[in-house]
């Protein structure tokens, strides 16, 4: 009788305690939302966009949710239109136990700048075009010359990852021509001299036989020694003296 007692008792708990879950849910849903908080999660490493951005973007969408009823607040709705903007990777957006939104914002990252003929514009980690912010400006290497954006989405970008990816490269590389016929000319950061890697086939190749040359040739006869250093053809440096 004892064993009966303690399954009923068991059951009306979890039965109170389910139907007290559902009537709390159902409370906040019919709650309106005071308070919308904007966390931009890469804030500290750039700055394209900020609180005020994102709150620009639902009031001029008309999803600006401040004394909307919370289960009128689709937030799907929310995060699309959040990701329509082109410096912006990532969005969450949720309605928090207290009744509030909360929208979390991931920035695109950018690995290339590029000037061209159709315009300037930054490539980001994923291969995509991103506008130019006219408020914050990273410091990245610098393509120019003659790209056409699927060129820049395609080779420039994978050239650019690579640069990125090692810390050597990156600092050194400082500008990226690029010839009508898709040869690129690299300017470094340090050495009076130019870089000819030719088109960008085996550029990963090209650049570890660069690499050796600056660790095992340059420490003999001196940055200033050459005033082209080119990789264009197989296995081989020919440097032009100046």
């Amino acid at each position: 009788m004892k064993k009966i007692l303690s399954v009923i008792v068991a059951v009306v708990l979890f039965c109170y305690l389910v139907f007290s879950v559902i009537l709390m849910n159902g409370k906040e849903e019919d709650g309106v939302c005071r308070q919308v908080t904007v966390v931009v999660k890469d804030s500290a490493d750039r700055h394209f966009i900020d609180r005020q951005d994102v709150l620009s973007i639902l009031k001029h969408t008309s999803l600006y949710p401040i004394n909307q009823r919370l289960r009128d607040i689709n937030t799907e709705t929310i995060e699309r239109k959040i990701a329509g903007n082109e410096l912006i990777d990532r969005v969450n957006v949720y309605k928090t136990p207290s009744g509030n939104i909360h929208i979390e914002v991931t920035q695109k990252t950018p690995v290339l700048r590029v000037f061209s003929t159709q315009g300037s514009y930054y490539i980001d980690e994923r291969g995509h075009i991103m506008p130019v912010s006219l408020r914050y400006a990273t410091y990245l290497p610098i393509a120019s010359g003659n790209i056409e954006k699927s060129f820049a989405t395609t080779e420039l970008y994978k050239f650019a990852l690579f640069l990125q990816k090692h810390d050597f490269w990156n600092n050194q590389i400082e500008q990226i021509y690029v010839y009508p016929n898709k040869e690129v000319e690299l300017i470094p950061r340090v050495g009076d001299h130019r870089i000819f890697l030719g088109s960008f086939d085996d550029f990963r190749e090209k650049m570890d036989h660069l690499q050796l040359f600056y660790e095992q040739a340059i420490p003999k006869v001196g940055w200033e020694k050459y005033r082209i250093i080119n990789l264009k053809y197989k296995n081989q440096i020919v440097c032009t003296k100046k």
